[in-house]
């Protein structure tokens, strides 16, 4: 790695990746051995007509996940990797386990590298637990015997040993990212690479994950981590890069960046605005907006404050007391925590013509930490009647961390319960 640092395990300087939308190659092999030379070169597709990559350009065939992205990475350092679906991330994380080839740029790495990506990856699922086990190793380059020695050990850490004889088409996903990990984990890598396939675990499986990954970091091991749950990032991680529509949007210390990229979404996740036009319902009623706010100046939610979910109306004419809300809580794992009605709380209401509010507030230390969506139905006669097409997602935070363990507790809600003695 020229210019790079004895402890530098990672360099990655001005990384592009570019996709073609809806193409589906059928070209000779020497035709893609061509086309590839020609892109290490940065030269374009030699397949295509001068005319029909100006067509392409021009009518967006090409769709640029990542632009640009450069970064160094240190033995023993924990880089997280945040942003929002599709910024990015995991293309970066398939780059680097050389799952594909950067368009232009280039990636220099130094030692063995694991990775858990998707669930299943690198797992064949003809082969049984301890068949793939076997595999996973010989791909990171170890003897059967140094296999045979970590066997207990990533067993253990798995727990699926009665399952282990068993083919892999067989296991559920959350037995597979539980071997996944047991593997990737337990094989010495130099550096390990974890997608948020972890959230198909339980919590008590991603806390098990999450203290193996902090293990690897203080023995010298170099871990990469990609996750929404930015609570699990700051407990893990030493620094952090934010992306953004395939760019570094910052690079710094973890809480520094995290806060930045909390507050900088906190608007953009949490409000939606229609146009008359376009609004959410019909002739009698119109949903004009939805949204979310907190008492806290950064916009960003917390276990310990009051979070208010606001549903505004255009009535043109008034509506009896049939009309009633409805919104549900659900986790980032599609688990419903709990609903609420408004009829409960306010009893049968007329409503008048003109713009109308209503609004709930979820209490403090409700809400676990991660990540929630609420969704919204307006309800006629008891029957649903609108629903509110764009849900509003919620990052719940903890605002100070109690202990080295700072990820989710297990649970889909965490409330603060009343303790004496």
């Amino acid at each position: 790695m020229s210019g790079a640092g004895p402890d530098t395990v990672i360099r990655v300087e001005d990384v592009h990746k570019r996709y073609r939308l809806g193409v589906i190659g059928s070209s000779l092999v020497s035709d893609e051995i061509k086309a590839a030379w020609a892109t290490w070169r940065g030269r374009p597709d030699p397949r295509m007509t001068l005319e029909t990559l100006e067509q392409q350009q021009r009518i967006g065939s090409y769709f640029w996940s990542l632009r640009g992205v450069s970064f160094d990475v240190q033995r023993g350092e924990s880089l997280g990797i945040i942003g929002r679906n599709g910024a990015g991330k995991s293309t970066m994380l398939k780059l680097l386990s050389r799952i594909t080839l950067p368009t232009q740029g280039r990636i220099s790495m130094r030692g063995k590298v694991s990775s858990l990506l998707e669930v299943g990856t690198g797992f064949h699922n003809e082969l049984t637990g301890m068949e793939n086990i076997y595999l996973n190793g010989a791909i990171l380059g170890m003897r059967r015997a140094e296999i045979t020695r970590k066997l207990d050990d990533i067993l253990a850490f798995g727990g699926i040993e009665h399952h282990i004889d068993t083919p892999l088409k067989r296991y559920s996903s959350g037995m597979k990212v539980r071997l996944g990990f047991a593997v990737a984990a337990n094989l010495d890598p130099d550096i390990l690479i974890v997608d948020e396939v972890l959230a198909v675990g339980d919590s008590e499986f991603q806390e098990k994950c999450l203290t193996s990954m902090r293990s690897a970091s203080r023995s010298g091991r170099t871990v990469l981590f990609v996750s929404h749950a930015l609570d699990s990032v700051e407990s893990l991680c030493d620094r952090v890069i934010w992306i953004d529509k395939g760019r570094v949007m910052r690079d710094g210390p973890t809480r520094e960046v995290v806060q930045a990229y909390a507050h900088e979404w906190a608007a953009k996740e949490h409000a939606f605005a229609w146009e008359p036009e376009h609004a959410p319902g019909n002739g009698e009623l119109r949903v004009r907006g939805l949204s979310a706010s907190t008492p806290l100046p950064d916009g960003c939610f917390s276990r310990t404050e009051p979070i208010r979910i606001t549903v505004e109306l255009d009535i043109p004419q008034a509506l009896d007391h049939t009309l009633d809300f409805l919104i549900q809580v659900y986790t980032d794992s599609n688990v419903l925590a709990f609903m609420s009605v408004l009829g409960e709380c306010v009893g049968p209401t007329v409503w008048s013509p003109g713009r109308e509010k209503v609004s709930c507030v979820l209490p403090p230390g409700l809400l676990n930490t991660g990540g929630y969506r609420v969704a919204v139905t307006l309800v006629r006669n008891g029957q649903p009647w609108i629903p509110v097409p764009e849900a509003l997602r919620l990052e719940v935070r903890e605002t100070q961390a109690a202990g080295e363990w700072a990820g989710r507790w297990q649970g889909v809600v965490r409330p603060a319960v009343i303790w004496t003695r």
